[in-house]
């Protein structure tokens, strides 16, 4: 046994060796650009390649960093394992992240914690708060049927895949706290293999306020490398403190005289003298044995034995650092003199005391963006590309936007996905500078350098004789001039500094009595040595005394200043990569960004990846015996809704209820269903359309039965779905065919909670929602503005459709030329008037203050009809849903 490593087993394991994801492809529903926007609140016109091609010409006042490569940063609506298989085998991205940073569940409660609206951060587990978002539910299910059981299942499942999309250097960090980290580390292990593990990082997370028991402050970093021989891996450094608790309590000044910090000094470093360089001291002798290090030396008058330990450098070295003035034998053992300015930093260990508490919070479970960033900045480098598949409020995406790397991010929450575009889309960043324009971002940064001077930095360092031998003529010559003048002063004068001596002894007490003083007061009956010279004059000494110390200190400081611009220059010096150059007269936005979901799996299976590559035949996550498995699952599912739509009828928002005479099943893919209903004492033929069990309505499965319904001849076509993609409502809009009337109408969430709720509802379970109340208006010369009145919420914990204002809206976008496919954001509104406040004060001068006011407003800039002449209007409500609006401007039509 002593050659297999330990496991770990929990239910199911054995059983499920191998899992199932089903091969999906992406959908862009949306493409964002934040220098677009501000395109428009400049009064410029948008130029459509802002929104990912890194061709443009706008001004240098506002720019965002551009990779090397054809490249979108990505933020995707969708089950993270679902997409990053998507990831992996459709798009060609296995092997090219450089990192993952994972925030999983904590795997505590088991409760379905999702924060409920934009604007709600409490999260409680009644049943009013339990999320009523399919891809919510489904990964609640999926992650908490056997508690810790599935839980494991369900981090280990995430981990295969984020190894495979790992590039060989590249690093993993799971977010974890101390309940579950015993075991999550053994599914790391499993996975990474144990010899893969880097690091386990503790971080400061929050203060411990009205905790019960011992308070727990810290969550931790589980660090594994793919493979640990090629990790990328550069060391970050933390400002090194001087004072208390330091070994850095000795001050040096200019003269060369040195003392021990005060008390008060040591407590507060703010009182120490400007002119002082502080510095420690470390033992000459080394910890081991070096024969070559084995000698007698000579120091001050006193002769220094090694003992039976070696000293840390060669006897050539040794005598570089006396010259240097680097020892300092306070002892009876000679110490090296190390400044706190040869190496003003440390190394970060991974122990993070400096992390509690994200600011600005906008989601319930938010980490603090130092906790990222120093993740970030340890394994990648700029342009590298970063994967989070647990996005929450985007702080790895915001992290690597801040700091040039390319992102992808996964959450299945359309609140997460909403906070996130607002907080990517309003943010704004320093602008770093390149090292190379040409290159651009891949290239580096201009970051701060720190030297790093170490004993072997002088006792090595051959350019330092030439300077010794230039300066020690001078010197001693100016040395014998001052005690020529020494000999000449009067007993008198002694007699009088003596006393000044005593009296502050007297006054002071002993420990008063500083090494400068002795010198100053105490003459000697003959010479000074070079080691005795006093670092100052007292008024007190013969003028010519005065004057040939003076002269013998300005030749010491010359050759002291050469020898320590020859150390510097000579030492190593360490990079800060979080400290990179500010160029002040730019700033900088979040690039180009989609915004993408999952399309249901029927629909995605002879979908082209927008990338290239197809998924293999023979993949190890994916098993052609579960589709008969599927098959079951799906009809099972139209039964029901059938059953219950039957049984309930349609609700309208003036709360008329249709019902059905007749519905039943379709034999097909396209329709599911087909009725008859009574409306104004007409009977009409109904067909109807459910989407999926687990996501929304798309534009592509709208597209395929409206051309059905047109075919057969219905009257009347429902659409029931949990959600509605905008693209689906836009294509339901645009289809103004007045032989058919096209209904929306939402399944009640409930009845896909099953044991989820005390009692699944009977009554209500399919209500028609209206459309964004938006106004287009021509205000002449060609323009066009739009004005947002309100929006139809639906409420999905009692199914219900209430008519709100505009300030009841999360947000609301503006496409000027909508395509009919993409829904590029051309204007940005926020409610939140803090929303732009940052940027706003970054593009200050640039862009007109009152024009920001604007995008907490309900009316837009005004802009031209563009190529497609149609502009749509996308309105997110608290819960992160989506409606849209279409204007058709001229004939054509999408």
């Amino acid at each position: 046994l002593r050659h297999h490593e330990p496991w770990l087993k929990w239910a199911g394991k054995q059983e499920t060796k191998s899992f199932t994801v089903d091969p999906v492809a992406l959908h862009i529903h949306e493409r964002v650009s934040a220098k677009a926007i501000l395109k428009v609140a400049e009064r410029q016109n948008v130029q459509r390649d802002l929104f990912a091609d890194p061709q443009q010409t706008y001004g240098e006042a506002v720019d965002f960093y551009q990779h090397d490569v054809d490249w979108a940063n990505r933020l995707i609506l969708g089950d993270n394992l679902t997409v990053m298989s998507s990831l992996a085998h459709r798009e060609d991205l296995a092997g090219k992240v450089q990192m993952i940073y994972i925030d999983p569940p904590y795997g505590i409660k088991y409760a379905s914690n999702f924060q409920p609206t934009v604007f709600r951060r409490d999260v409680k587990d009644r049943e009013q708060d339990l999320t009523r978002e399919q891809e919510q539910i489904r990964a609640y299910r999926d992650t908490w049927t056997l508690g810790i059981h599935s839980y494991l299942a369900y981090l280990r499942d995430r981990l295969i895949i984020a190894k495979e999309l790992l590039t060989d250097s590249g690093s993993i960090f799971v977010q974890i706290s101390d309940e579950n980290i015993h075991r999550v580390r053994c599914v790391m292990d499993e996975v990474f293999g144990g010899e893969n593990f880097f690091s386990l990082i503790t971080f400061k997370k929050t203060l411990p306020l009205g905790s019960s028991g011992m308070a727990g402050i810290s969550d931790y970093l589980i660090w594994y490398a793919k493979d640990k021989e090629n990790i990328k891996y550069k060391e970050l450094f933390e400002e090194k403190p001087i004072g208390e608790n330091t070994g850095y309590t000795w001050i040096e000044f200019p003269d060369g005289s040195r003392r021990k910090m005060s008390s008060n000094e040591r407590r507060d470093p703010r009182l120490l003298p400007l002119e002082g360089r502080v510095f420690f001291t470390s033992a000459l002798a080394s910890s081991g044995y070096t024969a070559t290090c084995m000698y007698d030396f000579e120091f001050e008058n006193r002769l220094f034995r090694c003992g039976k330990k070696s000293w840390r450098t060669h006897k050539e070295g040794m005598q570089r650092v006396i010259a240097g003035n680097r020892i300092m034998a306070s002892g009876a053992l000679p110490n090296f003199i190390q400044y706190h300015d040869d190496f003003p930093v440390q190394r970060l260990h991974n122990l993070w005391n400096d992390t509690h508490g994200a600011t600005d919070m906008k989601y319930t479970v938010q980490t603090s963006t130092k906790v990222i960033q120093r993740c970030l900045l340890m394994t990648t480098d700029p342009g590298d590309l970063v994967l989070d598949p647990t996005c929450g409020s985007g702080t790895t995406a915001y992290v690597a936007e801040q700091w040039g790397r390319r992102w992808i991010t996964i959450d299945t929450g359309r609140i997460a996905i909403t906070l996130a575009r607002q907080r990517l889309l309003t943010a704004s960043f320093e602008y770093y500078k390149v090292k190379n324009e040409q290159k651009g971002v891949t290239g580096g940064f201009f970051n701060k350098t720190v030297p790093h001077v170490m004993l072997k930095s002088i006792a090595q360092n051959t350019a330092l004789d030439p300077i010794f031998e230039k300066h020690e003529p001078i010197l001693k010559e100016n040395l014998d001039i001052l005690n020529k003048k020494l000999l000449n002063t009067p007993c008198k004068f002694r007699a009088k500094l003596l006393s000044k001596l005593a009296k502050k002894e007297r006054r002071e007490g002993k420990r008063s009595i500083t090494e400068a003083d002795r010198r100053r007061w105490q003459l000697p009956e003959t010479v000074w040595q070079e080691w005795e010279v006093p670092f100052d004059t007292d008024p007190d000494w013969p003028q010519a005394l005065q004057n040939a110390l003076i002269d013998y200190r300005k030749a010491w400081r010359t050759k002291m200043d050469e020898v320590n611009a020859c150390i510097a220059a000579s030492s190593e010096g360490e990079e800060l990569v979080d400290q990179p150059e500010v160029d002040r007269k730019r700033i900088r936005v979040s690039g180009p960004f989609t915004v993408e979901a999952v399309q249901p799996p029927e629909e995605s299976l002879d979908i082209d990846s927008p990338i290239g590559g197809e998924p293999e035949e023979t993949l190890d996550t994916y098993d052609a015996e579960t589709d008969g498995q599927d098959a079951v699952n799906a009809e099972a599912y139209l039964d029901q809704m059938i059953r219950l739509l039957r049984n309930d009828g349609v609700r309208f928002p003036n709360n008329q209820t249709l019902m059905f005479d007749t519905l039943d099943p379709l034999e097909g893919d396209v329709l599911h269903a087909e009725g008859s209903w009574e409306d104004d004492d007409t009977e009409r033929r109904v067909a109807v359309v459910f989407g999926p069990q687990h996501g929304p309505v798309t534009a592509m499965q709208v597209e395929q039965c409206l051309r059905a319904a047109y075919r057969f001849g219905y009257d009347d076509l429902v659409f029931a779905g949990f959600s509605f993609d905008g693209a689906a409502q836009a294509a339901i809009q645009d289809d103004l065919n007045p032989n058919v009337r096209i209904h929306m109408a939402h399944i009640n969430p409930d009845v896909a909670m099953g044991g989820l709720l005390k009692e699944t509802p009977s009554s209500q379970l399919f209500t028609v929602f209206g459309l964004p109340r938006t106004e287009l208006k021509e205000i002449g010369n060609g323009e066009y503005i739009v004005k947002m009145e309100g929006v139809d919420i639906y409420n999905p914990v009692d199914n219900t459709v209430s008519s709100a204002g505009a300030d009841k809206v999360a947000a609301w976008f503006v496409d000027s030329d909508y395509d009919g496919r993409t829904f590029c954001i051309t204007q940005a509104f926020f409610p939140d008037k803090s929303a732009w406040n940052k940027i706003a004060r970054a593009v200050k001068g640039v862009i007109d203050a009152d024009n920001f006011e604007k995008f907490s407003g309900t009316e837009s800039f005004p802009f031209r009809a563009g190529e497609h002449a149609c502009v749509a209007v996308k309105v997110i409500d608290p819960r992160g849903n989506e409606v849209m609006r279409v204007h058709n401007l001229g004939e054509q039509r999408y």
